[in-house]
C-alpha cells in the first residue's frame, strides 16, 4: 500500500471526503545545487565528499560567502532545506583551521543538540578509528556533573541551549576562560521559536553572552536560522542587536505536497457540534497505519497527545512488540526521547503523537504524513509542522484539522487567508521592565557594572537606574566606580527563560525505589499535578496524591481509572495604569496595565471516549498574581440601556421577586440547612439556594422560584452547578469570539494571550468590560496592538457570529451554554452590532 492508494481511498469515501474542506496541491521543487567552494578547507571537502555531499544548495553557499565576508547571517529556509549544514561549513572550517577557535551552537531543545552531535561527530570522524577530528560535545541539564568539567577543558564545538548558557556557563564564566577568550563563532538554531517572553529572555541572555566574551576580548559572529517567518532580519537583530545579511533563497529539492484542511463532520446540528480533533485525528491515523504512511500527529497540548496515543492503543494500533505508535513531548527523560527517535529512524515506530518538541529539525527519518490535531496558532508554525513530513522527492501529506475554535473554524471557512497570506512576524521586547532588570542582576553577578556602562543596546543612564534601584535593595554594592554583586543569591537560578515560574516540579512515583517519570513548570503545576488530578504519561493514568510546591516534588501512583481530570479556575482583573483610552462605537476602548489574580477552585473529572462529566470535586490552591498589559472593550450605558430595552441584556443580576429571602430560608430550613449534593452543613455564612432549571429560563419569576425548582447548595457545589446550566451571556460570548480571532490580528500564539468578561468591572469603572490580556509579565506589545486593531477585530467577530450556522451558541462562535442553558448567540450578535455602528 502507499500514500497514492490511501489519497485514492479517501477522494472517493463520502465519510472523509465531505469533509475535507480545501485541498491543495503544492507542486514539487527541483535543487539548484553548486559545487563546494575551492576555499573550504581540504578536511572538510574530503568528509563532505565521503559523506556523499559533492555539491551545495544555492543558499548553503550563499551562507558560506556572507561568513567569510566577516558577516552575521540569518538562513530563513524551509523545513529540511540543509540549514545544518550552513552553520556547519562555517563553524567546522574555522576549527580546523585556527587551532584554538572555540564555536558555540545554541539549540532551543536537548533532542535537537543530541541529533546535531551525532551529524557533526559523523562528519568529523576520521580514518578507520572513527575518532572526530576534534571535540565536539554537549553541555546541558542532562550532562552528568562527573563529566563536564572534562567538557569544559576539551571541547572546541559546545553544543548547548540558552537556559544552559543562562543557568549554568555564563554565571561560571571563570571557569571557561579559554573557551570565551577563543570564541569565534555563535550559532543560534531555530531563532524562530525566541519571541515572546522566551525571546525576549533570550536576547538578553545573548547580551550576556556578547558581554562577558568582549570581558575575555572576543567578537564572536552569529549565524542564526529560522523556519520561513515575516521579518527574520529585524527578528534576528534584535536577538544579537548587530546587522545581520538575510539568506532566504531556498535552492533544496522538494517533493509534491498535498496539503488537506479538513473539517471533522457535525454530530449536532443544532448546537453545531463537530466531532472533536482529538477523535478524528485518530480516525484519520488508523487509515494511515493501514496503508503503511509513516507519520507524525501533532498536538496542541500535552494532554491531547497522550489522548491520542491512548486512543491509538485502544484501538490496536501496537504492534506485537508494542513500538508502533508512540508519544513525544517535553517533560520526558532523554533516554525515552532518544529511543523513540531512533524508532523513527529505523521505521520500529510507525507513529508518533508529539508537542512542539518534534516540530523542530531533529532528524526522525522520511515521514510520509503530518496530521495538525488543530491549528498551531500560527501560519509559520503550520508551515513548519507540514514540513516534517516529505523528504527528497517523494509526495507527501498534510492535513490541518480544525478544532472547534472560532479561530480554526475561520480558517477553515477562509482557505485562501491560509494558504495566500504571507507568514508572521515575531515579536519580542528584550526591554521588558522585568524581564530587564532580571539579567542585569544576572549580568552584574558575572561581571561587575562600570559606571556609565550600558548593556546590549540599552543605555549607561537606563543602566544606571536599574543598578541603583538594586542597590537600595542590598543586592549590589558601590564601590571604586563599580557595582558589586552582594547578595547570598545566585540569580540566574531564580529566572526562568520559558515561563513565570524558576521552579520545576518533579514527577515522583513512589515505590521501590522512588522513580521520577518527568517535570512540570511551577506555573503549570497547580492546574496539572495538583492533589487528586489524574496526570498521563505514555498513555498510563498516574493519580496525584500531594503536591509540594516548596519542595518542588509532586506524588503519583500510578492507577486504571476510566477519567481524566481538567482544573476550574477564578480570574479578578484590577487597573493599575491607564495608558490610552478612546470613545468609540458603543462604548470605549482602552489600554493599560493591569494585575491579574487567578485562582485553581476545582476540577472535572471527565469520562474517556464519551466525554460524560462524572462529577466536580472542591480545590483549595493559593491563588497567583500576574502584573502585566491589557486591552479592553467597555460597553456605554447607553449601549446597555438600549439592548436591555430591547430584551437582548442578559448581563444583569437576576431580580428574584420582593419575598426573595424569606423563600430562601424556607428552603435552606426545608432541606435541613445541609447541601443536598455534598452533604455539608451550614458554616458562619448561610448556605445558597439554587434554581433547578435557570431563573431567566422562566418568563415570571413566580414560575422560576417553585419549591421544586430550588434546592440548598453550599458555595462550592453551587458554583459547579451554576457552570452546568449556565446561561451565556452576551457579554461572555462576545468575549470568546473575541479571544478567539484575536491571534489573527496579533500573529501570536493562542497561549500568549486569554480574556475575560465582567458585567460590572473596575476596569470600566462598573461597566460592562471584556479584557484581552497579555499572559506575559509586563507584556511585549500585543495589548497595544490590539487597541491599534479594535475596529478590524470587532468586523470580523461579526462576521463569524453571524455567518455561523449553530441556532444559539456553539464552540465555533460565542461558545456553548451549559448542559441546561443557552449560548446567548442573539445577544452576543446584538451587542457587535451596536459596537461596530
Amino acid at each position: 500500500m502507499s500514500l497514492e492508494q490511501l489519497l485514492t481511498f479517501w477522494r472517493h469515501t463520502p465519510q472523509i471526503a465531505e469533509n475535507i474542506a480545501h485541498w491543495e496541491q503544492i507542486p514539487a521543487r527541483a535543487a539548484r545545487r553548486i559545487a563546494l567552494p575551492p576555499e573550504l578547507h581540504p578536511d572538510l571537502a574530503d568528509a563532505l565528499q565521503k559523506s556523499g555531499i559533492r555539491e551545495l544548495y544555492i543558499h548553503q553557499l550563499a551562507c558560506w560567502e556572507q561568513i567569510r565576508r566577516g558577516s552575521n547571517v540569518v538562513v530563513a529556509t524551509g523545513t529540511a532545506s540543509g540549514k545544518s549544514l550552513c552553520y556547519n561549513l562555517a563553524a567546522l572550517d574555522r576549527l580546523l583551521r585556527m587551532e584554538s577557535a572555540r564555536a558555540l551552537y545554541l539549540f532551543p531543545t536537548k533532542a535537537l543538540a543530541q541529533d546535531q552531535l551525532s551529524g557533526i561527530r559523523s562528519l568529523l570522524s576520521s580514518g578507520n578509528s572513527g575518532e572526530p577530528v576534534f571535540p565536539a560535545e554537549i553541555y546541558d541539564g542532562d550532562t552528568p556533573r562527573s563529566q563536564r568539567a572534562g567538557v569544559r577543558e576539551k571541547a572546541r564545538a559546545l553544543l548547548s541551549n540558552p537556559d544552559m548558557l543562562h543557568l549554568g556557563i555564563l554565571p561560571y564564566h571563570t571557569r571557561w576562560t579559554e573557551f570565551f577568550a577563543n570564541l569565534q563563532i555563535v550559532v543560534v538554531d531555530e531563532m524562530h521559536i525566541y519571541r515572546g517572553v522566551f525571546g525576549s529572555h533570550v536576547a538578553n541572555v545573548l547580551r550576556r553572552l556578547k558581554r562577558v566574551a568582549a570581558y575575555y576580548g572576543a567578537s564572536p559572529q552569529f549565524i542564526l536560522t529560522s523556519a520561513t517567518i515575516a521579518n527574520p532580519v529585524e527578528l534576528a537583530e534584535k536577538l544579537i542587536e548587530a546587522p545581520a545579511a538575510l539568506v532566504d533563497e531556498d535552492g533544496s529539492s522538494r517533493g509534491r505536497q498535498h496539503f488537506l484542511i479538513y473539517n471533522p463532520p457535525v454530530v449536532n446540528e443544532a448546537l453545531n457540534i463537530r466531532r472533536g480533533v482529538v477523535q478524528e485525528s485518530v480516525f484519520l491515523a488508523g487509515d494511515l497505519l493501514t496503508y503503511g504512511v509513516q507519520h507524525i500527529i501533532f498536538g496542541r497540548s500535552r494532554r491531547s497527545v497522550e489522548l491520542i496515543l491512548r486512543y491509538l492503543q485502544e484501538q490496536g494500533a501496537e504492534s506485537e512488540e508494542g513500538e508502533a505508535v508512540r508519544s513525544y513531548r517535553s517533560g520526558y527523560l532523554p533516554v525515552e526521547r532518544r529511543a523513540i527517535e531512533q524508532g523513527l529512524r529505523g521505521g520500529g515506530v510507525r507513529a508518533v503523537a508529539a508537542t512542539t518538541a518534534l516540530e523542530l529539525g531533529i532528524d526522525v527519518g522520511g515521514m510520509g504524513a503530518v496530521l495538525l490535531a488543530g491549528y498551531p496558532g500560527t501560519i509559520s508554525g503550520t508551515w513548519q509542522q507540514a514540513g516534517r513530513a516529505g523528504r527528497g522527492q517523494d509526495d507527501s501529506l498534510a492535513v490541518l484539522l480544525a478544532a472547534a475554535s472560532p479561530l480554526d473554524q475561520y480558517l477553515a471557512r477562509h482557505p485562501d487567508f491560509f494558504f495566500g497570506q504571507r507568514h508572521e512576524a515575531a515579536r519580542l521586547n528584550p526591554d521588558n521592565l522585568l524581564i530587564l532588570l532580571d539579567h542585569i542582576r544576572c549580568a552584574t553577578f558575572e561581571i561587575p557594572f562600570k559606571q556609565g556602562e550600558g548593556f546590549g543596546l540599552v543605555t549607561g543612564e537606563v543602566v544606571e537606574q536599574y543598578l541603583q534601584f538594586m542597590a537600595q535593595g542590598g543586592e549590589l554594592t558601590a564601590s571604586a566606580s563599580q557595582y558589586f554583586w552582594i547578595s547570598e543569591d545566585y540569580p540566574a537560578q531564580n529566572v526562568s527563560l520559558r515561563t513565570a515560574s524558576a521552579r520545576r516540579i518533579n514527577l515522583l512515583v513512589d515505590g521501590e525505589p522512588p522513580l521520577t517519570i518527568g517535570e512540570v513548570d511551577g506555573e503549570s503545576a497547580a492546574w496539572m499535578v495538583h492533589p487528586g488530578a489524574v496526570y498521563l504519561h505514555q498513555a498510563e493514568s498516574y493519580f496525584v496524591d500531594s503536591l509540594d510546591m516548596e519542595a518542588g516534588v509532586a506524588h503519583l501512583r500510578p492507577v486504571e481509572l476510566d477519567y481524566y481530570t481538567e482544573a476550574s479556575r477564578q480570574t479578578e482583573v484590577n487597573l493599575l495604569e491607564l495608558r490610552a483610552r478612546l470613545a468609540v462605537a458603543g462604548g470605549s476602548k482602552s489600554q493599560g496595565e493591569v494585575m491579574v489574580t487567578t485562582q485553581i477552585t476545582g476540577f472535572r473529572k471527565i469520562q474517556w471516549f464519551t466525554q460524560e462529566r462524572l462529577g466536580d470535586e472542591p480545590l483549595e490552591m493559593p491563588p497567583s498574581e500576574l502584573q502585566t498589559t491589557a486591552y479592553w472593550l467597555t460597553l456605554s450605558g447607553e449601549t446597555v440601556d438600549a439592548l436591555r430595552d430591547a430584551g437582548l441584556w442578559g448581563g444583569d443580576s437576576n431580580r428574584y421577586g420582593a419575598h426573595w429571602h424569606k423563600l430562601r430560608e424556607a428552603v435552606r430550613a426545608r432541606d435541613g440547612y445541609i447541601c443536598q449534593v455534598c452533604g455539608a452543613p451550614e458554616g458562619e455564612r448561610g448556605h445558597h439556594v439554587h434554581h433547578k432549571i435557570p431563573f431567566r429560563a422562566f418568563e415570571r419569576a413566580e414560575e422560576a422560584n417553585r419549591l421544586e425548582n430550588l434546592l440548598t447548595l453550599c458555595p462550592n457545589c453551587h458554583q459547579r452547578a451554576e457552570t452546568a446550566v449556565r446561561v451565556r451571556s452576551g457579554l461572555a460570548g462576545l468575549s470568546y469570539a473575541l479571544g478567539n480571532l484575536a491571534p489573527l490580528f496579533l500573529m501570536c500564539d493562542p497561549s500568549d494571550i486569554q480574556t475575560h468578561a465582567d458585567p460590572r468591572s473596575p476596569l470600566g469603572e462598573g461597566a460592562p468590560t471584556v479584557v484581552i490580556y497579555e499572559r506575559i509579565p509586563a507584556g511585549v506589545g500585543f495589548s497595544e496592538r490590539l487597541y491599534e486593531v479594535h475596529d478590524d477585530l470587532l468586523a470580523a467577530a461579526r462576521e463569524l457570529v453571524e455567518g455561523c450556522g449553530c441556532e444559539d451558541g456553539c464552540p465555533s462562535c460565542v461558545g456553548p451554554g451549559g448542559e441546561l442553558g443557552s449560548g446567548g448567540k442573539t445577544e452576543t450578535a446584538a451587542i457587535l452590532a451596536a459596537l461596530c455602528g
